[in-house]
């Protein structure tokens, strides 16, 4: 059976499960794991994607990524690509170090962010790594650590308020309810509602799979989604729509300076200055919208749009932001735009 298309789009959450080919070790000891973990939070930094869980396992990961300003397709493969080769070269080895495609599950996000958060960092305890619960708010290679505060250098990269904000009060407080809410899923065992079958992962598990059959509904499902039926159809709708658009972008020759044509006229400006550096509220906007409309619409990279405009990648990420906000406020479609232009 051919292999499904990857499904993404902007803001999605993602738990992806990456393991050694032949399920061999990845990491054999803590530079092999430093190494990967200063090119995750590298390339995790500079495309804006949030991370909101991790585990290191000697012969698998998890992540817990939400869609940042590159495809989670694209992130994956610039961060297996360079670290399989600075293992290969360490450890004097040759060929592939991973399985040949990593999982990555789309997950409905609040109805599963905090299981699979609890899910994730509890991998290290399930595995053996450390004896205890109380050793795991402290072993650095798990986010569990990060969310209580015991590595500064990495606590300001995870999304930790995003996490710990779901919890209420104040900082303490929230760490507390986090922690016993963790401690709460050791008995819960191995989960594999949250890691594996499309249709019990869409149905809620088992037991509403059967009643829903008992009464005569069959829903949705999706082996690559978790969620209910619902955002199963919602989650296949919009990919289907995000290709078709970029389908339709590659098609009609949808370059980078057809979108400055674009910007300018709706901004009333010289083309010239789309690109130019400077302040002017009139520029600021032209940057933003092709920022914007270059990195979500078409599908060019935030590296390429910062070495295009040359400025830095975090300056692309607020120039896309704001012009995400400019469109939305304007009502600005980049494809009714290109329709008009194309055909009137």
């Amino acid at each position: 059976m051919p292999r499904q298309a990857r499904i993404d789009i902007p803001g999605a959450l993602h738990h992806i499960i990456c393991r050694g080919i032949e399920r061999g070790d990845i990491f054999h000891d803590d530079q092999d794991r430093n190494n990967f973990l200063s090119r995750l939070v590298e390339i995790t930094t500079i495309t804006s994607t949030r991370c909101f869980a991790w585990a290191l396992i000697p012969n698998h990961f998890h992540l817990l990524l939400e869609t940042g300003l590159i495809p989670i397709s694209q992130l994956m493969q610039k961060l297996l690509t360079g670290y399989a080769t600075a293992f290969n070269l360490r450890h004097r080895r040759h060929g592939h170090l991973f399985q040949n495609r990593y999982k990555s599950i789309l997950c409905q996000e609040e109805t599963y962010l905090l299981e699979l958060v609890r899910y994730i960092h509890l991998n290290p305890l399930r595995a053996g790594i450390v004896a205890s619960f109380e050793d795991l708010r402290d072993y650095r290679y798990c986010g569990h650590s990060c969310l209580l505060g015991r590595h500064k250098d990495l606590d300001s990269w995870m999304a930790r308020d995003q996490v710990l904000n779901r919890f209420g009060g104040s900082l303490r407080e929230s760490m507390a309810a986090y922690e016993a809410f963790v401690l709460d899923g050791i008995s819960k065992g191995h989960r594999p509602d949250l890691t594996g079958g499309g249709l019990l992962r869409s149905a809620g598990g088992w037991r509403e799979l059967h009643a829903a059959r008992e009464a005569g509904i069959f829903l949705n499902s999706d082996e690559r989604i978790l969620g209910d039926a619902d955002f199963v159809d919602s989650a296949l709708q919009a990919s289907e729509e995000d290709l078709e658009r970029k389908t339709w972008y590659h098609r009609e020759d949808v370059t980078l300076e057809k979108l400055i044509s674009i910007v300018a006229s709706v901004l009333a400006i010289a083309e010239g200055e789309v690109c130019a550096v400077g302040k002017h509220p009139k520029q600021v906007q032209a940057r933003s919208l092709l920022c914007y409309w270059a990195i979500r619409e078409i599908g060019l990279t935030g590296v390429s749009m910062a070495k295009f405009l040359g400025i830095s990648q975090p300056a692309v990420t607020q120039a896309l932001e704001r012009g995400e906000r400019l469109a939305a406020e304007r009502g600005l479609q980049l494809k009714d735009l290109l329709q008009r232009n194309l055909y009137s």
